[in-house]
């Protein structure tokens, strides 16, 4: 049984996400399956807003079941959500969960891609989303992918009619997808992007809906179908010794950073399509009237031929025999004059070729990475494990002025090794993600280079173009120059091979808080990338902050080694913030680049450069008590930030709580989703609200509504009512309607100008009923809502004090948000008799 799994599981692609950039090995099967792929002419487009709102289901079944190239064009790489396997946010998450959804169209078959439009967060409204991303912008990006992708069908998931019913994002992608429907077959929309490709009008344009769209099944199984595709998406396939849902489950699961690790599904299921525009399909299939065949392409007959052939006869012992067959149908498709199902189709056709014939084509650098300027060597391994007479001719370094030609014969499975030591060209580009490259704006990414835009990743820097000779017919075979090495606890390992900086630089901690004047110790990491650099770095900092000495000398012997140099830095006497920008100097090259590396076993190693900063900010804050107790949920920086500001603050675990043990801690707070996530907590509520009661203070961040188990339906002593509420514009005005309440009296008196600054949302999950015993601190609305009064709540519990809050301060104080600190630290210090004293005396 292990064996059958691990054979399925490689058939599909998944151990190309544990050992990235692996070279594909593809058995008979599989090699029969994209051989019938490739006699499939059509193309599906699946649209949405973000990673993990593809249907995983529809996207296999296209691609599996009806055998169609089916893309995924997600309007954005998800950096407005939160991870809940690591600390990427932001752009590294958006990173992160790009690969996430590579790694599920590895094993769904699917293909994908983007527009430029940043995830800034959740949205209420497509106005206001439209509003943030630049609409022609994404429009156009729409549009572009449309063009190139040249899709017959089209599918959204979401319903562009009933905007402000879910996420504007969700809404705002159907929206665009059917505007682009009508406008990508227009010269006159966009018509610079027909420099590099042509218009295209898609056949037909459908909705992914289902009973969620209706509100329940009951209404779903009364609503009128007459308009809609019903398609069984459990079908089983004998070829991968799976069914679609199961691949779909495990596509899904390759989300992990959102938590979508779950069972594999089996068995019928019904999947529906509302047809929306263009032209009805007659019966229940997408492609209905579509022709698919390869006779749809003028000139290319005699290729379907041969190709419909092969696969009527095909011989799984021995998939080679039909090499020489291919390579004829590989001449007679370079002879069309269609550019667009050329291209596709001889990439396709070329795979399967060097699958047929055993063809093994590495290109594997000595080393991870390299510099501009450097050598390095790379290693060749060409294998031909066929009877076919195949002699390699030549093997050339793309963008680099490295070539061999071995002009050897390829005998059947003996290997054939060989070497090039690559000079790296000077003016050669980094390896990081395209779309960081310059600064964005909040919902835009800029990228000027219109053939990067819409793509997954940055191309590799260095291909390996493998020019093979087959009995008289030369095609050559590109592959990216990658690392191979191996670890004694994993085994054979892969990655991408990079192109870095000479030296890098880091500063841990991104937010420094000055709470007064005193001078801080700063840390700066410099990386060498590559052996033996030598140079000084200097630190660049704001008007009336001073730095100490003015330069380091440093000297690192080892390339990826680290050398750690400490600055002094002294805040101005009054309330500044600004950035810290460490400035390398070597020779006379400077390096302002920061490399973070992200490295999961679900995903291929990515290096990424940033800009080398940190925002430092000095803020008059006062507070009271030391100690915090802090239960952490699904995972925030709040701890750090809090002892930024000078607090000591203890990690306890939720099932190490006994009564009177919580009793030395000024505060216990209660880290975001905490109630969602951690099971133990249900048992420990009553030592949690005694703690309270005996003059503790205990503060609650925001939960997801309904997501926890019966016994956390009362989180707070007194009735609370938690519901999906937020206020998603950080700029929203916000109104202090209890201005006399500690919250925001003191120690430190808050005002509207505290609520500047605020970042991607003001706050979610607010409480829509309390008891009267709550205070509403706090009022706030979007535009066009009701003002909510219960983003910060607050009441006296015996001696103590209870607090439960949405306000974002997981996003707030890891950015450095000063308003947020000062009110932080009135929650943390309510209630205490020091503060209050020294409060009184300072007045």
């Amino acid at each position: 049984m292990r064996y059958f799994w691990v054979c399925t599981l490689a058939l599909l692609g998944t151990f190309s996400n544990l050992t990235a950039q692996q070279p594909k090995k593809q058995s008979s099967t599989e090699i029969y399956h994209n051989l019938q792929k490739l006699n499939f002419l059509g193309t599906a487009l699946y649209v949405a807003a973000h990673p993990d709102d593809e249907n995983t289901r529809l996207i296999s079944y296209l691609s599996n079941h009806d055998k169609a190239h089916t893309v995924y064009l997600s309007m954005t790489r998800g950096d407005g959500g939160q991870n809940l396997i690591g600390s990427e946010l932001r752009e590294l998450l958006g990173v992160l969960r790009t690969e996430e959804l590579l790694a599920a169209r590895r094993i769904d078959g699917g293909e994908q891609r983007f527009t430029r439009a940043n995830d800034f967060g959740y949205s209420k409204h497509p106005k206001e989303t439209l509003k943030i991303w630049d609409k022609e912008e994404v429009l156009g990006d729409v549009i572009w992918a449309i063009r190139n992708i040249k899709p017959d069908v089209i599918i959204n998931r979401f319903d562009h009619r009933s905007p402000g019913s879910t996420h504007g994002h969700h809404t705002s992608s159907a929206m665009l997808s059917m505007e682009a429907f009508d406008m990508a077959n227009d010269p006159n929309a966009y018509p610079n992007q027909l420099e590099l490709t042509s218009t295209w009008q898609p056949k037909r344009i459908f909705f992914n809906t289902s009973w969620w769209f209706y509100g329940s099944p009951e209404n779903f199984e009364k609503a009128d179908k007459s308009n809609m595709i019903k398609m069984d998406i459990g079908s089983y396939y004998p070829l991968l010794g799976l069914s679609n849902n199961e691949i779909a489950s495990l596509a899904s699961s390759q989300h992990l950073c959102q938590g979508f690790g779950r069972l594999s599904q089996r068995g019928s299921e019904d999947e529906y399509v509302e047809f929306l525009k263009g032209e009805k399909p007659s019966n229940n299939y997408l492609f209905d009237g579509i022709n698919t065949s390869w006779s749809r392409v003028e000139g290319s007959d005699a290729v379907g031929a041969i190709l419909y052939e092969v696969e009527k006869n095909f011989d799984f012992r021995n998939p080679s025999k039909h090499v020489p067959q291919l390579i004829e149908a590989y001449q007679l498709l370079q002879q069309i004059e269609d550019e667009h199902w050329k291209t596709l189709k001889s990439k396709e056709l070329k795979d399967i070729i060097q699958a047929c014939a055993g063809l093994y084509l590495e290109a594997n650098a000595a080393s991870a990475s390299t510099t501009p300027g450097s050598e390095t060597k790379v290693n060749f391994e060409v294998l031909n494990r066929s009877t076919q007479k195949i002699v390699l001719k030549k093997i050339q370094l793309v963008d680099a002025d490295a070539t061999l030609s071995p002009n050897e014969v390829l005998a059947n499975n003996e290997k054939k090794n060989f070497e090039i030591n690559l000079t790296v060209p000077n003016d050669i580009g980094y390896s990081s993600p395209y779309w960081l490259n310059e600064p964005g704006t909040l919902g835009m990414y800029k990228v000027d280079d219109q053939t990067l835009i819409g793509k997954p990743e940055t191309p590799a820097v260095f291909h390996t173009k493998f020019s093979l000779d087959f009995d008289g017919t030369v095609m050559e075979f590109e592959k990216p120059v990658i690392h191979r090495f191996s670890k004694p606890d994993k085994g054979e390992l892969f990655e991408p091979f990079a192109v870095l900086p000479v030296a890098t630089s880091k500063i841990d901690e991104k937010v420094l808080i000055f709470a007064d004047a005193a001078t801080k110790d700063v840390q700066v990491k410099v990386r060498a990338g590559k052996n033996n650099v030598s140079g000084t770095v200097a630190l660049d900092h704001p008007a009336g902050w001073k730095v100490s000495p003015q330069n380091f000398s440093f000297s690192i012997p080892q390339q990826g080694q680290e050398q750690t140099i400490t600055f002094k830095v002294t805040p101005p006497s009054i309330e500044s913030e600004g950035k810290i920008s460490p400035i390398i100097t070597v020779g006379n090259n400077t390096y302002q680049k920061e490399l973070v590396e992200i490295n999961y076993d679900h995903i291929p190693k990515q290096s990424i450069l940033l800009s080398s900063e940190a925002k430092v900010v000095r803020m008059d804050i006062r507070k009271s008590g030391e100690h915090i107790g802090y239960i952490m949920g699904a995972g925030d920086k709040v701890p750090e930030s809090l002892e930024q500001i000078g607090y000591q603050v203890h990690t306890i675990d939720p099932n190490d709580i006994q009564e009177g043990e919580l009793d030395k801690y000024d505060a216990i707070v209660v880290g975001i989703r905490a109630y969602n996530v951690v099971d133990a907590l249900k048992f420990k509520q009553p030592i949690l609200f005694n703690y309270v009661k005996n003059g503790g203070n205990m503060i609650v961040q925001y939960n997801t509504a309904g997501r926890w188990a019966d016994q956390f339906k009362n989180i707070a002593p007194y009735d609370l009512t938690i519901s999906r509420d937020r206020v998603t514009d950080e700029a929203a005005q916000v109104d202090i309607i209890a201005p006399s309440n500690a919250l925001v009296s003191y120690p430190n008196a808050i005002k509207e100008s505290d609520f500047d600054g605020w970042v991607q949302e003001r706050g979610l999950y607010y409480p829509s009923e309390w008891s009267a015993e709550f205070t509403p601190v706090l009022s706030m609305h979007d535009e066009d809502d009701e003002p909510s009064k219960g983003s910060l709540l607050v009441a006296p519990y015996g001696e103590g004090h209870y607090i439960y809050t949405g306000l974002s301060f997981f996003r707030e104080l890891p950015a450095g948000v000063s308003g947020a600190y000062k009110l932080f630290a009135n929650m943390l210090s309510i209630g205490k008799d020091d503060v209050k004293k020294e409060s009184n005396v300072k007045g």
